[in-house]
């Protein structure tokens, strides 16, 4: 009989949750939404737009921005169907594919932003410690070098995840507590031995989320060590300046991701509304927030930007 509703529950579907408790106005709470990724996708965009099209843009520092625009691009894209769909049609129901689909680009997608960001750090500390050989490091093959092994490094460590779901037999509740899939609340569902997920995804996070947030802390120590050894208070301001809105990004990216991760596989009194807060934060924020943030600190960017609007 086990057996029977095992096989039942694995050709039936997951259910997606939006805000408990507020059904009768999720159309309203669609707004924020839509124009959450209505900026999201134009900012990035645009982003794109005005580096393509701006020569003076093809420099290191601006194509990895529109790398990260991309993936931020992907990230609003591979979460739109779900999240909209609940607030505006109220269709909770993804099926087994669709979601394992859904976790295999929200996953690898952060890993290769994470990815993104540490050679943009890179970008910054060879800008910094070492200006004299910045145009000799950082040259475009080895630009385009970098971006591909990261890229690549994303998603090959990320497709053994829908496999590894893809094996289990589903037959608990199959209620999540987001309006999307995740690897870590996923295989929570299934009444399988779950330990080789559990390790694997564990490892898979402290390899690319650790250690590329490691290296970047790492890369910030050297910057600071050496703007603090110019004599000139300008020149550390400046210095210091052109790193603000790389911070700004690691903060809005790394904050949620460590939480959401930490209350996941340890929070488990944690209250519901904290997960589902920080699971939107966690995928709407950084594509928000990033082409706005750049545009208002990269003051090369800005001014490209300006001079479109006054054309």
């Amino acid at each position: 009989m086990s057996a029977v509703n095992d096989t039942k529950f694995n050709s039936a579907v997951f259910l997606l949750t939006g805000l408990p408790g507020q059904e009768n106005i999720h159309l309203w709470i669609s707004i924020p939404f839509c124009l959450v990724y209505v900026i999201s996708i134009v900012g990035n965009s645009f982003i794109l737009f005005i580096i393509k099209t701006d020569p003076s843009l093809h420099e290191p520092m601006y194509i990895f921005l529109s790398m990260l625009a991309v993936t931020d691009l992907g990230m609003s894209i591979s979460t739109i169907p779900t999240i909209l769909g609940i607030y505006l049609f109220n269709s909770r129901e993804i099926s087994l594919d669709a979601c394992f689909a859904q976790l295999f680009f929200i996953h690898s997608l952060s890993f290769i932003e994470s990815s993104i960001l540490l050679l943009m750090a890179f970008d910054r500390f060879v800008a910094i410690c070492n200006p004299l050989r910045y145009a000799s490091i950082l040259t475009l093959p080895r630009i385009a070098k970098m971006g591909l092994v990261f890229v690549l490094r994303g998603f090959v460590l990320t497709v053994p995840l829908p496999f590894l779901l893809k094996r289990f037999q589903y037959c608990r509740a199959n209620v999540l507590s987001h309006s999307y899939c995740l690897h870590q609340e996923v295989m929570k569902m299934a009444c399988s031995d779950i330990t080789v997920n559990s390790i694997y995804g564990l490892f898979i996070t402290l390899l690319m989320v650790g250690l590329d947030s490691l290296l970047i802390f790492f890369s910030y120590v050297m910057i600071l060590k050496t703007v603090l050894s110019v004599a000139s208070h300008t020149e550390c301001l400046r210095a210091l300046n052109t790193c603000v809105s790389h911070f700004c990004a690691v903060v809005l990216f790394y904050t949620p991701e460590v939480g959401l991760s930490v209350l996941h596989r340890f929070g488990k009194g944690s209250p519901p509304l904290l997960q589902i807060f920080l699971g939107y934060v966690y995928l709407l924020v950084p594509p928000l927030m990033n082409p706005i943030v750049y545009s208002v600190k990269s003051k090369h960017l800005r001014a490209r930007i300006i001079r479109v609007f006054v054309k």
